[in-house]
């Protein structure tokens, strides 16, 4: 995967692109791993500590969120095209060499689901690699115009002199940065590979947040020039020293970083100007075999579009009667619709401050960090916070997401939560989606994962969206089972959001395989569901720039459900949560038929 594309799409997630520059005692290394008194495993780890290694050396980004602080601490990545061929071409090339010097036969079977996922890694580029330029460089999901300023207010960390300089040294790189992803969004708009008309003002809004107030314009400080300053004032050093650090600042601000950005709220006027129609990628020349790969990415299945669709309308069928027993069940007389209706637009089903919405929030996820012993033997060491997302990009950004913590223990794990609009954010989802997002959801998944010292790097920072998502809705429901979710409202607003997963699937599919246009697509949500209308919008908006990536959520959980209930059935008074759980989360991320294979075998040594 490019490197810019890493950043626009992936920056927030911890794993690199892929990346190996080989080693020069290729032979002999072959050798060595050959020889009978040498570990075929022990050989393999070396193997991927050295290509971790080589992925890191091509992304400071990657090395600052795992807490790494070098000489590259001053850096930015690449984005330029060279530099993402390369990548591509090192990560092939390391799965050639892996193939030839080890006989996956010989390995431990801890080492042949290593082996075997590395495959799948390197198989899963080389499917997106033709497919390259169809994503897009700056949208309001994950456009470097956001993610660089979140990134060095959230993950730069200054706690001396030299990650100051650092942090100086970075925001002089960012102008020449934005400006090659302005070049490579500006050849893509000329190849038909455009976003949509809507999306341009979500852009240009942000970039203007981030070079409006000081030192651009009299006001307050800017974001960036807020959090050097505060950053660089914390220190413990000579008040010359700090006003030289801050002077050196606000001058890469002023001649580096807004020079470009102007440049990229220019090129998005240019471009907005001539937007054609349509949202979905059926729209470029080669739509259907790029949403087919996403989808396929996705969701590590074979599913096509239409199975996938009618999945999502099977489902939404079967939520919707779950819905109408609890709707009987709190007295409300009317049809399903107009319950939606009721919880949409009722002022008693929404905050009316954030500190309310946080402080219930950080009170539901404590009820259940006390009950996790009883259904997890595995828990995280890492503790996790709970943030509203800054103002800068809250406008634009989701509803909620998760960082996770550092492995150095630098860094909590973070619980973002978007308070821009409390009126999108209901009383009813809050259990839910704290669950999702932190505990025993994304943070108890990741953490652990992040603390899995034993496996190799590229398994404990990589990602697949389908078992991370599919685990993280998994355990919504899995909050039910474990005795929360007490008002029927809230149990309501649990089905709600397994409700929004469902409808994903159709929407999704309905907009970049069925042309749906944003319209149609937000028309079905308001119909079929209880969000609110600023929630449906931001969510559909998302599912545009995001092809197939909203598909993952839904198929993932029906396959750990299903899983979970094969295994109670065949072992009966064997079965635990806590040993399924195990299973499932101490092998880190895999496709669902590996994770199928695991429990089988699971629930075959078991018995």
């Amino acid at each position: 995967m490019k490197k810019a594309a890493f950043l626009a799409s992936t920056i927030f997630l911890a794993a690199c692109s892929p990346g190996y520059g080989g080693v020069d005692s290729a032979s002999a290394q072959s050798a060595a791993a050959t020889a009978p008194d040498v570990d075929p495993d022990a050989a393999l780890n070396t193997f991927f500590e050295d290509y971790d290694r080589e992925e890191l050396a091509n992304s400071p980004l990657s090395k600052s969120f795992r807490g790494i602080r070098d000489a590259d601490y001053g850096k930015l990545d690449d984005p330029s095209e060279a530099a993402a061929i390369a990548d591509y071409e090192r990560g092939q090339a390391a799965l050639t060499e892996m193939e030839r010097r080890f006989d996956k036969d010989s390995l431990s079977p801890a080492g042949q689901l290593s082996y075997r996922l590395f495959q799948a890694r390197a198989e899963r580029s080389r499917a997106a690699f033709p497919f390259r330029r169809n994503g897009y460089i700056f949208d309001q999901m994950r456009g470097a115009q956001s993610q660089i300023p979140a990134f060095m207010i959230n993950i730069h960390q200054v706690t001396n002199k030299e990650d100051a300089e650092a942090y100086v040294s970075r925001l002089s790189a960012v102008g020449p940065f934005i400006e090659t992803l302005v070049a490579q969004a500006a050849e893509r708009a000329n190849d038909g590979i455009m976003v949509p008309d809507w999306v341009f003002p979500y852009v240009i809004s942000d970039a203007r947040n981030v070079i409006s107030g000081g030192p651009f314009e009299e006001g307050e400080p800017s974001p960036l020039f807020a959090d050097l300053q505060k950053k660089v004032n914390a220190l413990d050093l000579p008040a010359a020293e700090k006003r030289d650090l801050i002077a050196r600042g606000e001058e890469a601000l002023l001649g580096s970083l807004a020079p470009a950005y102007r440049k990229l709220i220019a090129e998005m006027e240019r471009q907005q100007a001539t937007a054609g129609d349509g949202d979905g990628v059926w729209r470029f020349k080669d739509g259907a075999a790029y949403y087919a790969e996403r989808l396929k990415n996705y969701t590590t299945t074979d599913l096509t579009a239409d199975q996938i669709h009618q999945i999502g309308l099977d489902n939404v069928a079967r939520i919707h009667g779950e819905m109408r027993k609890i709707m009987q069940q709190v007295g409300f007389e009317g049809s399903l619709q107009e319950f939606f209706v009721h919880l949409r637009t009722g002022d008693q089903y929404f905050h009316t401050s954030r500190e309310d919405y946080l402080a219930e929030a950080n009170a539901k996820l404590a009820e259940m960090e006390k009950k996790l012993p009883e259904f997890f033997n595995t828990l995280p060491k890492a503790p996790f916070v709970i943030k509203p997302v800054e103002a800068f990009r809250e406008k634009s950004a989701g509803k909620a997401f998760y960082q996770r913590p550092a492995p150095d223990g630098s860094r909590p794990g973070t619980y973002y939560v978007n308070l821009y609009d409390l009126k999108s954010m209901s009383k009813t989802e809050l259990e839910a989606l704290a669950y999702h997002e932190a505990l025993p959801g994304h943070h108890l998944q990741l953490a652990i994962q992040t603390e899995l010292g034993e496996l190799p790097a590229f398994r404990k920072f990589g990602g697949i969206t389908a078992y991370s998502e599919g685990w993280g809705l998994y355990t919504e429901e899995l909050g039910k089972d474990m005795g929360f979710y007490t008002d029927p409202y809230s149990d309501f607003g649990r089905l709600g959001m397994e409700l929004w997963r469902a409808c994903r699937l159709v929407v999704d599919t309905g907009i970049h395989d069925k042309r749906w246009s944003r319209e149609k697509a937000i028309a079905y949500l308001t119909e079929n569901t209880p969000n609110p209308d600023g929630d449906i919008r931001k969510a559909i908006e998302r599912y545009i720039v995001f092809p197939g990536q909203a598909t993952a959520y839904m198929i993932g959980k029906l396959k750990i459900l299903e899983l979970r209930e094969r295994a109670q059935t065949r072992l009966g008074d064997k079965f635990t949560m806590g040993d399924f759980h195990d299973v499932i989360l101490r092998s880190g991320p895999v496709p669902l038929n590996i994770m199928e294979e695991r429990i089988d075998s699971w629930i075959a040594g078991a018995r």
